[in-house]
C-alpha cells in the first residue's frame, strides 16, 4: 500500500524545455558543453558553490556578461499549469498520503521561479509538502542512490510504501534499486494529475 509520495519539480509540476539553456548559450559562443563544465554544474546543483562562483567560472572561460549568463541559464523553465497545483492542493488536503518534493535544482532557478510566480503562490506549493527537498540545500543530487536513501531516513520511510515520479529514467531507476516504487513520466504523454488512477494505488 502507497502512504508516501515523492514528486519531482521539473516537467513533473512545472514545464520545462531542456535544450533552451543550451541554445541561449550557442547563441553566446558556448558551442560545446565540457566535462569541465558539466562537473561546475553538478557541485552548483548540490550547493557546493555558490550563485557567484559558478557565473564566474563562465565569465572567465567564456567573457559571459553576468545578465547574459542569468537569462541563457534560467531559458530552461516555463510555466506551471494551474490544474497541477489544484491537483496537489487537494492531494495535501486528503492527508491520504505523506507528500514530498525532491528537486535537482539551483539557486538562480528558484530565485527564478520565485521571482516569476510571486513569494505567495511559491509559498502556498510548497506547503503543500511535508519536506519540500531542493538539491542545492541538501548537498545530494539525483540519481546518486545517498540522495533517496537521506530521503527515506530522514523521515522513516519505508521503501516498498512510497513511490517517486520523476520524468528523469536514470532518476527512478536509482529510486528503484532501493525498493521504491516509482513512475517514470512522460511530459509529452503523461501529466501528474492522474497519479492516483495508477495501478500502485488501486486497493
Amino acid at each position: 500500500m502507497i502512504k508516501n509520495i515523492i514528486f519531482d519539480f521539473g516537467d513533473v509540476f512545472i514545464n520545462l524545455d531542456k535544450e533552451a539553456t543550451y541554445k541561449e548559450l550557442v547563441k553566446l559562443g558556448v558551442t560545446e558543453i565540457s566535462e569541465e563544465m558539466i562537473q561546475q554544474y553538478y557541485q552548483y546543483e548540490m550547493g557546493l558553490i555558490s550563485t557567484e562562483d559558478f557565473i564566474e567560472f563562465f565569465y572567465n572561460k567564456f567573457n559571459i556578461p553576468k545578465e547574459d549568463l542569468i537569462f541563457s541559464w534560467n531559458a530552461i523553465l516555463l510555466d506551471f499549469p494551474k490544474h497541477r497545483l489544484d491537483f496537489i492542493k487537494d492531494l495535501a488536503a486528503s492527508n491520504q498520503y505523506r507528500l514530498f518534493l525532491l528537486s535537482n535544482t539551483n539557486d538562480m532557478h528558484i530565485s527564478w521561479i520565485q521571482n516569476d510566480w510571486g513569494i505567495e503562490l511559491y509559498e502556498e506549493f510548497k506547503n503543500c509538502f511535508e519536506r519540500f527537498y531542493l538539491s542545492h540545500e541538501i548537498n545530494f543530487r539525483k540519481p546518486n542512490s545517498d540522495i533517496f536513501e537521506f530521503v527515506l531516513k530522514e523521515n522513516n520511510l519505508q521503501a516498498s510504501e512510497t513511490i517517486f515520479i520523476d520524468d528523469t529514467v536514470e532518476n527512478t531507476n536509482a529510486a528503484q534499486q532501493l525498493g521504491i516504487q516509482v513512475w517514470n513520466n512522460c511530459p509529452k504523454t503523461e501529466d501528474v494529475v492522474d497519479l492516483l488512477k495508477r495501478k500502485e494505488f488501486a486497493e
